[in-house]
């Protein structure tokens, strides 16, 4: 979270600090071992790059111009240290939940079964993280900060997740955090391409605007987004909201985010709170399409297209509460997160776990997490970790758990 929220910090740092041109070079490198149960196949265990954090290179430049003016820019590559690669696929695969890939639960005929494998199997093949190999997936971005607020454009977070990073628990750390209950379909643009942004910073509140362009994209139309936080030591709290368009210009996923912190005991707690909506799912508008080329699905393109469009549509709530404590090198963190899924599917996913960091120093720490997926009805939510979606369990209303142990090192 500290690097989505580097734009703030930059923004509040004073003149002075920044008197001269520089480039920072950093980065994290997050691995170990996340054993995950219910998965095809039974237990399951992996070397996974990215269990606290996403594993990254990045490159951050500034440039005092005077009179409370700087430049600035922001460089970072998505890294898979297990493999060396640049994407992720989730641990289940290509696989969809049954409500995705089974015809009677689409609503259509049994007899409809062979069209609806071949459409989950191709729709199953889009699911990961930088399926095209973007060199800067995370971010990349040129700004200048003035004394009125700061401009930004390129590939940038958007506003409703960093308020729903913020006022996580978790930060968005492990398979614990938030947003892992609702990963697939994605409850939150986390990144926009083509962005523009304007931003304030003042003492603890923080501001921005953003509009993404969408520029013609056969993958995503215009998203509108605003957020304001106060974040002071002891209270936070905050407002995020994301609306986008689909690939055909029809309004589609909006997210509201509202949460924040307050320091009690020893500790932090927690709470966040999110309503999703998606009327019009990107992506799959040339579905129809596809299938009318194929004599053999043609008589039932319409119907077939229109089933997999109303299964992926969303509309769901999302409530988020956790505890976190810090002692010398002993960080202790509890959350519970569930969502309640509004359409007829009845997806509800909740999870609830902890998870401990120790501290070698302000760059290492070794870290474990466990967490317990609780899926009801026809919901099949797998734990992934910080860097990585888990995917979807064995059968409709299988529970998962998992346990990670890693070393995370920060350059």
């Amino acid at each position: 979270m500290k690097r989505i929220l580097a734009l703030t910090a930059l923004a509040a740092a004073s003149s002075a600090a920044l008197a001269q041109s520089s480039v920072t070079v950093y980065g994290i490198l997050d691995g170990g071992v996340s054993q995950v149960t219910g998965l095809r196949g039974g237990t399951r265990t992996f070397l996974v790059s990215g269990i606290m954090d996403g594993s990254r290179l990045g490159f951050r430049g500034n440039e005092d111009l005077g009179g409370g003016y700087r430049a600035l820019f922001t460089m970072e590559h998505r890294m898979e240290m297990d493999t060396g690669g640049i994407s992720n696929r989730p641990l289940s695969g290509s696989q969809l939940p049954d409500r995705l890939s089974t015809a009677t639960l689409l609503g259509l005929p049994g007899a409809l079964q062979p069209i609806v494998s071949n459409v989950a199997a191709s729709v199953g093949n889009t699911v990961g993280v930088n399926l095209a190999g973007n060199i800067w997936d995370r971010q990349v971005y040129v700004g200048l900060i003035t004394p009125f607020g700061a401009g930004l454009a390129g590939r940038q977070y958007t506003p409703a997740y960093e308020v729903s990073a913020s006022f996580d628990t978790l930060g968005t750390q492990s398979s614990l955090s938030a947003g892992q209950v609702a990963s697939f379909p994605p409850s939150i643009d986390i990144r926009i391409s083509n962005a523009v942004a304007y931003r304030i910073a003042q003492g603890p509140f923080s501001a921005a605007l953003m509009y993404g362009l969408g520029e013609g994209s056969a993958s995503t139309g215009r998203l509108i987004g605003g957020m304001a936080m106060y974040k002071a030591d002891r209270f936070g709290a905050g407002l995020g909201y994301n609306t986008r368009e689909n690939e055909v210009g029809q309004k589609s996923l909006t997210s509201f985010v509202a949460g924040g912190y307050y320091a009690i005991g020893p500790g932090t707690a927690y709470v966040q709170m999110a309503s999703v909506k998606d009327d019009n799912p990107t992506g799959l508008s040339g579905l129809q399409g596809q299938l009318s080329a194929n004599p053999a699905s043609a008589p039932f393109a319409a119907t077939v297209a229109n089933a997999f469009i109303t299964a992926l549509k969303q509309d769901a709530r999302l409530i988020h509460v956790g505890y976190k404590t810090i002692t010398g090198p002993h960080t202790i963190y509890v959350a519970y997160s569930t969502l309640n899924d509004k359409r007829p599917a009845n997806a509800d996913v909740a999870s609830y776990g902890a998870a401990y960091t120790y501290s070698f120093s302000k760059r290492t720490d070794v870290n474990v997490v466990l967490t317990h997926f609780n899926n009801k009805n026809l919901a099949q939510a797998a734990p992934g970790q910080a860097g990585f979606i888990g995917g979807v369990t064995d059968t409709a209303g299988t529970d998962s758990n998992s346990f990670a142990i890693g070393l995370r090192h920060r350059f």
